[in-house]
C-alpha cells in the first residue's frame, strides 16, 4: 500500500488508537512483514470464509463450518486495519499499493456474501445482490474522490458492519439449536442468512445514497 492522501485518510476505525493494534502493527513491522502481504490474507481468509459459509449445505460438520467462517472474516477485518498501519509505520511505497489495497477488498467482499447467499437459510440471488451493492459503494467513494470529493466512509452498511452482519448470522447458526432457526421465504426455505443479506443489501442501498449525497454537495460546495 502506498503511503498518500487515500491513505492517510482511513477508513475511521477506533481500535487503531489502541495500545494492542499499535504493539502489533510494530511487531508485524519489525518483522518486514509488507501490507500487500497483509492485505492478501486478509482476501485468502475471506474466500476460504465464503466456501466454508457455502458449504454448509452439504450437512457436513456445518456447525464447525459456521464457527470457523466467523472468525475468519474477523481476520480479514483485522487484515483490512493492519496493512494500513504498518503502511504507515513503514514508510513503505509502492505505485501498486492501492491496488493491493482496494481489490483484495472487493474480492473479500464478494466471496463472503456469495458465500452467504448459498449457505444454509441463504438465497444465492440475495447473495449476488448483497456483493453487487457492497461493491458500489465501495465505487461510489471512489469515483467521488477521483472527482475531488474527500473521502467518504459513512453509510449504516459500510465494510465493518456488513461483515459484523455476516459473522452474527454464522455464530448463531454454529451455536443456536435447529429448532431456534428461521425459516420463511418464498419456498420456505429461507433463513437466518436471508435476513441478514437483506439487512446487508437495504443498509448498503442507503451507504449508496448517503455518500452520493455528501460527495455531490461538497463538490457542489467548492465549485
Amino acid at each position: 500500500m502506498s503511503i498518500n492522501a487515500e491513505t492517510l485518510n482511513r477508513r475511521p476505525i477506533p481500535a487503531r488508537n489502541s495500545s494492542w493494534a499499535k504493539g502489533f502493527t510494530h511487531w508485524l513491522v519489525i518483522r518486514g512483514i509488507t501490507p500487500n502481504a497483509i492485505s492478501m490474507i486478509g482476501m485468502t481468509t475471506a474466500i476460504i470464509a465464503g466456501g466454508l459459509l457455502a458449504a454448509t449445505t452439504l450437512n457436513f460438520a456445518s456447525r464447525a463450518m459456521w464457527l470457523v467462517a466467523a472468525p475468519l472474516i474477523f481476520i480479514r477485518l483485522l487484515a483490512n486495519m493492519f496493512d494500513g498501519m504498518v503502511a504507515v509505520e513503514s514508510e513503505l511505497t509502492s505505485k501498486v499499493g492501492e491496488i493491493f489495497n482496494e481489490v483484495p477488498c472487493r474480492i473479500s467482499d464478494v466471496a463472503v456474501l456469495v458465500g452467504a447467499g448459498f449457505a444454509v437459510g441463504g438465497d444465492p440471488v440475495l447473495g449476488l445482490t448483497a456483493a453487487c451493492i457492497a461493491v458500489m459503494t465501495a465505487y461510489v467513494r471512489s469515483a467521488l474522490m477521483v472527482a475531488d470529493a474527500p473521502s467518504n466512509y459513512s453509510g449504516i452498511m459500510a465494510k465493518p458492519q456488513r461483515m459484523w452482519v455476516v459473522i452474527a448470522c454464522a455464530l448463531y447458526m454454529g451455536f443456536a439449536p435447529t429448532s431456534w432457526t428461521p425459516q420463511w421465504g418464498p419456498a420456505g426455505n429461507w433463513g437466518l442468512l436471508a435476513i441478514g443479506l437483506i439487512i446487508v443489501s437495504v443498509g448498503g442501498i442507503i451507504t449508496v445514497a448517503t455518500r452520493l449525497r455528501y460527495g455531490i454537495r461538497m463538490l457542489q460546495h467548492e465549485s
